[in-house]
């Protein structure tokens, strides 16, 4: 093997160390890059909504994404003065009620050896509910200019996409721009499917929690349906979130009470998983739920509650490029790609 020289060797050296130093880059700015894919799907929103608008309206393109983003607005002052109004004092009450119901626990939990040994090893882990609560409803400087960042970039994405499409594009070499525009068309088109099934399913777990919750007796039921609607935008993780706050507000009411929520829950999540998941699916985004899981837990322990709620159209992703450029063009194997139509498979 012939030897390098000293001007080919430094060559290589840099170029070793240019990677290395990109992936250091990419890691440590990963809070940014999730910043940067929430703002996509921000932008994917809009353009749903903006279409039925455009349709069904004399409206031009871009005037009908001024009038998304006013509904999306609108939508949110909406929801931040329920919150304030009336949500707002439910879920405190539930908070409340729930810290009540920890303590009670505590205090039947140190009448035996043994419930004396599990308080003192869940003492170590000083887990406080309220705590927990006020970490989670309390927004931060920096979480209000994410929220700055996140909107303005899906404002800008969604006013030239084909702009930052082609840019994109433009960073491979010119034999793979078909590939690679076809890709992410296709990615596109299933982030868009996945966010409808998403809100269609989020609407209806969030309905049906209120009425149970309602039809049971607990106080906060507004609170617990939003908690609950909000919670399923992360699959299968999400159901059980919702669950621990109506079922420690149902102790403070009585076993029975505790019981009929957990059957509730249970009924509810039978539902979603055998019956609404599977109708939205069929004609959105189905992802295998193993994968899925498994997705998920590696999300959140590399990147943390970011990873969490990016999990799944992370994964959604992953998915669309697997099956486009492995299985399909690699493999040369038949594979549907969801979102993907007859003229995407012409081109």
């Amino acid at each position: 093997m012939a030897e390098l020289g000293t001007g080919e060797f430094f060559r290589r050296v840099i170029i070793v160390a240019a990677v290395v130093a990109f992936a250091v880059a990419v890691w440590e700015l990963t809070d940014v890059l999730l910043l940067a894919f929430g703002a996509i799907l921000v932008a994917l929103m809009l353009q749903l909504i903006a279409e039925p608008i455009e349709r069904w309206t004399p409206l031009k393109h871009n005037f009908a994404l001024l009038v998304s983003g006013l509904i999306v607005l609108a939508i949110a002052a909406g929801t931040i003065w329920l919150f304030g109004m009336q949500i707002g004092a439910q879920m405190s009450d539930v908070i409340h009620r729930a810290t009540e119901a920890v303590s009670s626990l505590r205090s039947d939990l140190g009448k035996s050896g043994l419930g004396r040994t599990v308080m003192s090893q869940l003492g170590k882990t000083q887990v406080s509910l309220t705590g927990w609560a006020e970490k989670i409803l309390t927004v931060s400087i920096e979480t209000i200019v994410a929220l700055i960042l996140l909107v303005i970039s899906a404002a800008y994405l969604t006013s030239q996409p084909r702009l930052y499409r082609a840019g994109l594009v433009q960073l491979f070499p010119p034999s793979l721009h078909a590939e690679v525009g076809g890709t992410l068309d296709n990615i596109g088109k299933a982030l868009r499917l996945w966010l409808l099934g998403q809100f269609i399913q989020m609407a209806i777990i969030g309905c049906l929690t209120l009425l149970a919750v309602w039809l049971i007796g607990l106080p906060g039921a507004m609170a617990l349906g939003v908690i609950a609607g909000i919670t399923e935008f992360i699959p299968y993780v999400g159901p059980v979130l919702a669950a621990i706050p109506a079922v420690l507000v149902a102790f403070t009411l009585g076993p029975a009470t505790a019981l009929w929520t957990v059957v509730a829950y249970l009924l509810i999540h039978q539902i979603e998983g055998n019956l609404v998941a599977p109708l939205i699916q069929r004609t959105m985004v189905s992802i295998p739920p193993a994968l899925l899981l498994f997705v998920i837990a590696a999300a959140g322990a590399l990147f943390g509650p970011l990873g969490i709620l990016f999990a799944a159209p992370l994964t959604v992703v992953a998915f669309v490029s697997v099956k486009r450029l492995y299985v399909r063009n690699t493999l040369q194997q038949e594979t549907d790609i969801p979102g993907e139509g007859p003229e995407d498979i012409d081109a």
